[in-house]
């Protein structure tokens, strides 16, 4: 069964729950900042919330939880990408992306936390995962247009995320992410920028 968060009345939340919700999870950004993702707990979140751990766990099950959140609304929050249909798929393609990768790329801390959280195999995280990878899948899909092969689509969602994870643990900086994208699609398309 799924957590009131993630249920699908989640975008309902009013008043004191959601800004129960959004002060934890501001709290979580904090935290995560200063402690790192090895010292991050719900308890510490909730005692900068202001709030007592059981309402945080009401919420969150996990710091991965509460960090894999962060990431879904912050994505769930930028615009749409504008497709320009007189530039290059590559093009297109590091456009629709620029967006994601800057997401938490000035939170070093926070993006490494993020990158962590991703990869945990609770229920809840699950879920977000599922809609984050849908989310940047379908930014994919209208950039490369129309007549979009799938098994591109897909070997370009893997490569964003891959990518993603390795700028998370350090290995390559987050705005390099957008112009690797457009190297990659070139490659897959056959046509360069």
């Amino acid at each position: 069964m799924s957590s009131p968060v993630l249920a699908p009345a989640r975008r309902r939340l009013a008043g004191r729950q959601a800004e129960t919700v959004d002060g934890l999870l501001d709290a979580a950004v904090i935290e995560v900042a200063e402690s790192g993702f090895d010292g991050l707990t719900v308890r510490g979140v909730a005692r900068r919330a202001g709030v007592s751990p059981a309402t945080a766990y009401t919420y969150f099950a996990s710091k991965e939880h509460l960090l894999t959140e962060v990431f879904w609304r912050r994505l769930s929050e930028l615009e749409p990408p504008v497709v320009d249909r007189r530039r290059s798929a590559a093009d297109r393609v590091a456009e629709s992306v620029r967006g994601i990768a800057l997401l938490v790329a000035d939170e070093p801390e926070l993006a490494a936390g993020v990158t962590t959280a991703l990869l945990a195999h609770e229920p809840d995280v699950v879920a977000l995962r599922d809609r984050i990878g849908a989310a940047v899948s379908a930014r994919i899909e209208a950039a490369l247009g129309d007549r979009g092969n799938p098994a591109v689509l897909r070997a370009l969602t893997f490569a964003f995320f891959g990518a993603l994870i390795t700028a998370g643990v350090g290995n390559l900086q987050y705005a390099e992410l957008p112009d690797l994208m457009a190297e990659a699609t070139g490659l897959m398309t056959g046509r360069r920028r």
